[in-house]
């Protein structure tokens, strides 16, 4: 196949990716707004409080399917003991399930709907990480080089970086719950390299041509994916607030963001080391303020920070998810206001 139906093709590949998250992204919108059930609900509401050091209700236990008469229960139970919200809502919750339990028994069970468009929301997600996938592969291809010497390449790189690390998470965890905005987050930057960075596939300046951006530029990607997902938790912890919310715990998902940066700064650090080396290569220097080299340097200080923080001094909640923010927005200023505002010897954006 010629390099020009190679980019023909791969410039499909980057459509279908865009239709296969959106799609993906409203399948996971309904299993978030109505596949979560009042119990679930309720103990998120409960681990808040307990996470954030306030007191939980205390409240007695009370048997189910007991006959009660004159305020008391006349079936025999253990002793009273404290329990949480949470438990008092699981006594609901199970009520429900027996009633629902016998509508079974008298007749065909309703099919569960947010459960089913959850599940083909993460089938169509795995379709449009293979169709990124295949759009970057057939990207290389047509330019016979790695598919990341330019903006465009690079965020579409970032955005399968994004979607593997939320797949592969849900693999050992269940973070469907980070489904909707991950596939809106990647649908959204493949729309903005198609409209803003698109490039026509061809070859690099000599100084990008080097095995350098196979090691330097991969490390960046994978770990700007796993800090995007991160990002993404965050800004859900805030918008979550205090009050009612179909989003899951708070703990939930600081405890996302937490294990994703945890793995992507080390990445992050050796792309900074590996940039530095590449540049003594092509330059001669291995530091020299150009402004790319002093907002990565900035960007891994501030998530340095926020990981020092959560290390040593023990801060959790709004305080360490601001830090992590702070530290995503160094990361997004360094991918798009440096690409395109600010000349450099990074010359990525390609933009008129």
């Amino acid at each position: 196949m010629s390099a020009e139906r190679l980019a023909e093709l791969s410039d499909l590949f980057v459509v279908a990716a865009v239709l296969l998250y959106v799609v993906a992204m409203v399948g996971f919108a309904v299993d978030l707004a109505f596949g979560r059930t009042r119990l679930d609900r309720a103990t998120d509401r409960a681990a808040d409080r307990a996470a954030d050091g306030e007191p939980v209700e205390a409240r007695q236990p009370v048997a189910v399917g007991a006959a009660v008469r004159d305020g008391e229960s006349s079936a025999t139970s253990e002793p009273a003991s404290v329990t949480s919200e949470a438990s008092v809502a699981a006594g609901a919750g199970a009520a429900e399930t027996g009633a629902g339990a016998v509508g079974t028994a008298s007749g065909p069970k309703a099919p569960n709907v947010p459960a089913r468009a959850g599940t083909v929301a993460l089938a169509l997600a795995w379709l449009g990480w293979a169709a990124n996938f295949g759009a970057l592969v057939t990207r290389g291809l047509a330019s016979d080089r790695w598919p990341w010497g330019n903006m465009y390449e690079f965020v579409v790189a970032i955005c399968f970086a994004a979607v593997t690390a939320f797949l592969v998470t849900q693999i050992r965890h269940n973070v469907r719950f980070l489904g909707a905005f991950v596939m809106v987050t990647a649908a959204l930057g493949l729309g903005l390299a198609v409209k803003v960075f698109y490039t026509v596939a061809g070859p690099v300046v000599p100084a990008l041509d080097s095995y350098w951006i196979a090691i330097h530029v991969t490390a960046a990607i994978i770990a700007t994916g796993l800090m995007t997902m991160a990002g993404v938790a965050g800004i859900l912890y805030l918008v979550r607030g205090d009050g009612a919310s179909r989003l899951p715990a708070r703990a939930d998902l600081e405890r996302v963001a937490h294990r994703a940066i945890v793995f992507a700064f080390p990445l992050w650090t050796f792309a900074v080391i590996a940039g530095a080396l590449w540049a003594d290569r092509a330059w001669g220097r291995y530091w020299g303020w150009d402004p790319k080299e002093v907002w990565a340097f900035i960007t891994w200080v501030a998530y340095a920070a926020y990981l020092h923080a959560k290390a040593t001094a023990g801060w959790k909640g709004r305080a360490a998810t601001i830090v992590q923010l702070v530290a995503f927005g160094c990361l997004m200023f360094n991918l798009i206001g440096v690409n395109i505002f600010i000349e450099g010897l990074h010359s990525y954006a390609d933009v008129d």
